[in-house]
């Protein structure tokens, strides 16, 4: 990896059910320092114990949005990377709650561009990135009007449009 990636050595928690997942991740950041955790309650512990410049949070199997709830209070950018709810409803509670980024698992080869946009971008200009690159992802995942059926994605877009433009 890039001795230049703004993830160098920055302090990354990751959380997950699955110690395949556990294992790629911590393979895909060996630029960074990585913990990982594999239930909750260690999560949990990590997250009050030690400051995270990024936490990803699996959403089943570790109460993922608990977790991140406890991540933004304390200011911790978390990103979420799912493999089974990956769910127009999962999405919009992630930013809802204050995820910075939404990740399907199969996209984890991609995960280091998309955790470097995180480090270099605020939350919203994170999100104007992502919908750019996953957009047409989610469109064939969720059906091509997925955010017309739900107010809140609209919304959620034209916000990201004008934060873009300002």
């Amino acid at each position: 990896m890039a001795s230049d990636s703004p993830l160098r050595d920055k302090l990354i928690l990751i959380v997950d059910d699955e110690p395949d997942v556990l294992e790629t991740v911590a393979e895909l950041l060996d630029m960074c320092q990585v913990h990982k955790a594999a239930d909750y309650d260690t999560a949990l512990q990590y997250i009050l114990s030690y400051t995270y410049d990024i936490v990803i949070l699996d959403i089943m199997g570790v109460n993922g949005f608990e977790l991140l709830r406890n991540a933004v209070t304390r200011g911790f950018p978390a990103v979420m990377l799912t493999a089974y709810a990956v769910t127009p409803v999962a999405l919009k509670k992630s930013i809802k709650l204050g995820a910075v980024s939404f990740l399907p698992k199969e996209k984890m080869p991609e995960l280091v561009a998309y955790l470097e946009d995180v480090i270099v971008s605020t939350g919203k200009a994170s999100w104007a990135r992502l919908f750019d690159k996953l957009g047409i992802y989610f469109d064939n995942r969720f059906g091509s009007d997925w955010k017309r059926k739900d107010r809140f994605f609209e919304a959620f877009e034209k916000e990201l449009q004008k934060k873009t433009q300002d």
